[in-house]
């Protein structure tokens, strides 16, 4: 098993940065495939991006690529994720998530451990 803690959100004007950490604890961090998820108010759990443990597959959404960019550090047990240029639509609690069975990525059922989530608004 793989404990997940998100951390780094806050509000921010339209146009400006944050850069998302997710920590995981355990000694295997480096089998497990690691995702991030959002989540707006009424809305379902969006995939945004993921990063495969060997970093041979890196996926993004179409609506923030060129603008996100999702890392990992597996000597720090953390992935990253940057955000530039943010909107107002990219206002979510975003969740980091983890799974050793690489399948549909971008389906957040494939994913099997979630950490609890931090909230990010974008201001216009």
């Amino acid at each position: 098993q793989v404990q997940l803690e998100e951390s780094g959100g806050g509000l921010v004007q339209a146009g400006g940065s944050l850069r998302l950490s997710c920590a995981a604890s355990g000694r295997t961090f480096s089998a497990y495939h690691m995702g991030w998820f959002r989540q707006a108010p009424g809305k379902e759990r969006d995939f945004v991006a993921v990063w495969s443990r060997t970093g041979g597959n890196i996926a993004y959404a179409d609506s923030v690529k060129g603008r996100f960019t999702i890392s990992r550090d597996n000597a720090k047990n953390t992935v990253y994720l940057q955000m530039n240029s943010l909107k107002p639509e990219d206002t979510a609690v975003y969740y980091c998530a983890a799974t050793t069975v690489w399948g549909q990525m971008k389906d957040r059922r494939a994913y099997d451990f979630w950490g609890q989530g931090t909230q990010v608004t974008v201001s216009s």
